[in-house]
């Protein structure tokens, strides 16, 4: 199920630019894990993408179930996008996420050990503009 598919225009646009981030998760042991990322996002599912080896850390914690969040900053803006994570193996999932990570940063490495994760947006954060205070 989707979850928050309506950032206002100009987080839209925040999100497109081409800045890394960090993601968030948990450890088994419950601390933790935060590590720079390049991401996707998809307004019309409410789908945050994150590309990497499947043996990473950050993909075996997102195998269990939990929750993540990516967070992007420049300067005084910043926005969070949290919810539950998970990995995916198949050609679909990873060639969209792919395809996706081409359009917003560069073409990736050739990497046959690929998952994607995929965060369902449940709950956004962020600076006043992108949030649409003024």
């Amino acid at each position: 199920m989707a979850g928050v598919t309506h950032l206002n225009a100009e987080a839209t646009t925040f999100v497109t630019e081409r800045h890394l981030a960090t993601l968030s998760t948990l450890r088994a042991d419950g601390t933790p894990h935060t590590v720079a990322i390049a991401f996707t996002y998809d307004p019309e599912a409410g789908i945050v993408r994150v590309i990497t080896s499947g043996g990473s850390q950050k993909a075996r914690n997102a195998e269990r179930g939990g929750y993540a969040a990516v967070t992007q900053v420049d300067g005084g803006r910043w926005i969070t996008l949290e919810g539950p994570a998970r990995v995916f193996t198949d050609r679909e999932h990873v060639g969209e996420a792919e395809r996706r990570y081409a359009l917003r940063y560069r073409v990736p490495r050739e990497n046959p050990a690929r998952v994607v994760i995929e965060i369902d947006v449940q709950r956004t954060m962020g600076s006043p503009t992108l949030r649409g205070e003024r």
